[in-house]
């Protein structure tokens, strides 16, 4: 239905809610109107009611219910990306999917972040109505914002982004190749779908153990390492404390924890589990994981920084690169938010700047010489 008494559409992003909850709309409808540049349009409770929507008023942004009767948040999402087709570049409609704490629901927004989704937000399980609306409103306002930024930019684009030459000289080796004992890999905003491009291909060429922090909370890491699995072909597991890091297995921070890497004794690695307080907002951080890296593998890691929203890493990087490790960062024009990789290109803390898929080659030639 057309919302009534709301923002003009042309006075801010405009944003469908899609959900088969009256309460919960109600609830988004609430949390978002009290911002400026943002205009609720409309409110529907089924993806067939949304698509029927967007086709007579298309919005800027939708935010999904992942779990409905009928069409499902996951076929609602390939039907709009279906008419997104037909959309100039820079007025696509963006996606936001809305999930439950449930394995079903981690399952679905899993598959529909690997399948072009912005980002997600889960939906809060909050102890008062007012502390609900105040999480809804913290985690969903600016990754609307964040996402209208991004499609500023790529309806702006007209020339490659260029960067800064890494303030680090690049290291060859000649030969054999370098030793390397673990590649390291932190994403956010995007990582989902850029993990499930990069890790078949980084599974092919390299034997060594994967560490990988994406930035979800519990329930969804787990589901994340499960899709992993099927597309990498090889072990995807959730991380556990005291595991040996073994070769041609891929390790996945669990949501709500920090992932490390220690050194049980000479020779030996496994990992380790860390509840101390998030850094830049985020447990897991990629930070715990990269200064943990310089102890114990210094310049016998690769760390791989991909798209995510933040500089979450950054800091975590000045102590790997000091120790000798080889670090990459995924390109501008390939990140869904260039806000982690570009914050390691701004801080010199990177070798080598990279497509999405280019990364996977470069590290073959870092290992294989």
């Amino acid at each position: 239905m057309q919302l009534q008494g709301k923002l003009h559409p042309m006075d801010g992003t405009k944003i469908l809610i899609v959900d088969d909850s009256r309460i919960f709309r109600s609830a988004l409808e609430t949390a978002l109107g009290g911002e400026s540049d943002l205009a609720v349009i409309g409110s529907v409770f089924s993806g067939e009611k949304a698509i029927e929507f967007i086709r007579a008023t298309p919005p800027d942004l939708v935010t999904l219910d992942v779990q409905m009767p009928g069409m499902d948040g996951l076929e609602t999402l390939r039907a709009i990306q279906q008419l997104n087709l037909a959309r100039s570049a820079g007025s696509e409609i963006g996606v936001i999917m809305l999930s439950a704490f449930t394995r079903r629901g981690a399952e679905v927004t899993i598959q529909a972040l690997q399948a072009g989704a912005f980002d997600f937000v889960a939906k809060p399980a909050a102890s008062s109505s007012a502390e609900g609306l105040e999480l809804l409103r913290s985690e969903l306002v600016p990754k609307i914002r964040l996402f209208m930024a991004r499609r500023r930019r790529g309806a702006a684009a007209a020339a490659p982004p260029t960067y800064p030459a890494p303030a680090l000289p690049v290291t060859r080796t000649a030969g054999a190749g370098r030793r390397i004992r673990a590649v390291l890999i932190a994403a956010s905003t995007g990582g989902p779908r850029a993990l499930a491009t990069l890790l078949p291909e980084l599974c092919r060429h390299v034997d060594a153990p994967v560490l990988i922090v994406q930035h979800m909370p519990p329930q969804f890491t787990r589901s994340l390492a499960d899709s992993l699995t099927q597309q990498a072909g090889r072990e995807v597991r959730e991380a556990g404390d005291a595991q040996p890091l073994e070769a041609r297995v891929v390790y996945v921070a669990p949501g709500g924890q920090h992932l490390l890497v220690r050194a049980e004794r000479p020779g030996r690695l496994v990992t380790g589990l860390s509840d101390q307080p998030p850094e830049c907002g985020c447990r897991p951080s990629a930070n715990v994981l990269f200064r943990s890296a310089a102890t114990t593998l210094g310049a016998e890691a690769i760390a791989i920084v991909l798209t995510g929203m933040g500089n979450d890493g950054t800091a975590g990087l000045a102590a790997l690169k000091r120790a000798g490790a080889h670090v990459i960062a995924q390109d501008e024009a390939s990140s869904v938010v260039w806000g982690m990789p570009g914050s390691a290109v701004e801080a010199g803390l990177v070798d080598a700047v990279l497509p999405l898929g280019a990364i996977a080659e470069s590290v073959k030639s870092i290992v294989q010489g």
